[in-house]
C-alpha cells in the first residue's frame, strides 16, 4: 500500500472530474474507452457508474473485469487500473440518480435496463502541473533556455 497522502492526493485529483473515460476489453482483444458520468466524486478507491444493463460495456466487463479508468484536463491527468462488476441494486441507482443521469435515462431510476458499474481501483498514476498552463509555459521556457529536461510538474505511481 502507497503512502496514505499520496492515496490522498489521487482521491483530491479525481475528485475534480466528472466524466471519466472507461476503458474495457471487446470480444475480439481491443481496448475500447467510453466517456462515462462518475457518480459519486468521493473516490475511496472505487468509483461508481451508470449504465444499461444490454450495453457493450457492461458486456464486456462479464467477460473480462480488467479495465481502466482516465481523466485529463489541460493541466491534470489521472490514470486508474483496477476491476469492474456489474451490480445489481435499485436502492444504490436512487441514491447516486441526478439530473445528468435522467438526461441518459428518461424512464427514471425504475428503468428495469439500468445497472451499476463499480470500478474498485488497485493502482493509479498521476500527472499534475500546480500552477496550470501558466507553470507548464514557464516550465517549457527554463527547459528551452537551460537545456534541462522539462519539469512537468508532479507525477507518480500509486498503490490502491
Amino acid at each position: 500500500m502507497s503512502d496514505p497522502r499520496d492515496v490522498q492526493k489521487v482521491a483530491k485529483l479525481v475528485k475534480e472530474f466528472r466524466f471519466a473515460m472507461l476503458t474495457t476489453t471487446s470480444p475480439g482483444g481491443k481496448l475500447v474507452a467510453r466517456p462515462m458520468t462518475v457518480q459519486e466524486v468521493e473516490f475511496d478507491g472505487d468509483l461508481w457508474f451508470i449504465a444499461t444493463r444490454d450495453s457493450h460495456t457492461v458486456t464486456e466487463i462479464g467477460s473480462d473485469p480488467v479495465v481502466g479508468v482516465s481523466f485529463a484536463s489541460n493541466d491534470t491527468w489521472v490514470s486508474l487500473s483496477g476491476t469492474a462488476k456489474m451490480i445489481d441494486d435499485s436502492q444504490k441507482v436512487a441514491e447516486l440518480w441526478n439530473q445528468w443521469v435522467e438526461a441518459w435515462f428518461p424512464e427514471g431510476p425504475e428503468d428495469p435496463n439500468i445497472v451499476l458499474i463499480k470500478f474498485t481501483a488497485d493502482g493509479a498514476e498521476y500527472w499534475d502541473t500546480p500552477g496550470g498552463r501558466i507553470a507548464s509555459v514557464i516550465s517549457l521556457v527554463k527547459a528551452k533556455v537551460t537545456g534541462q529536461p522539462y519539469d512537468g510538474g508532479e507525477n507518480d505511481k500509486v498503490d490502491l
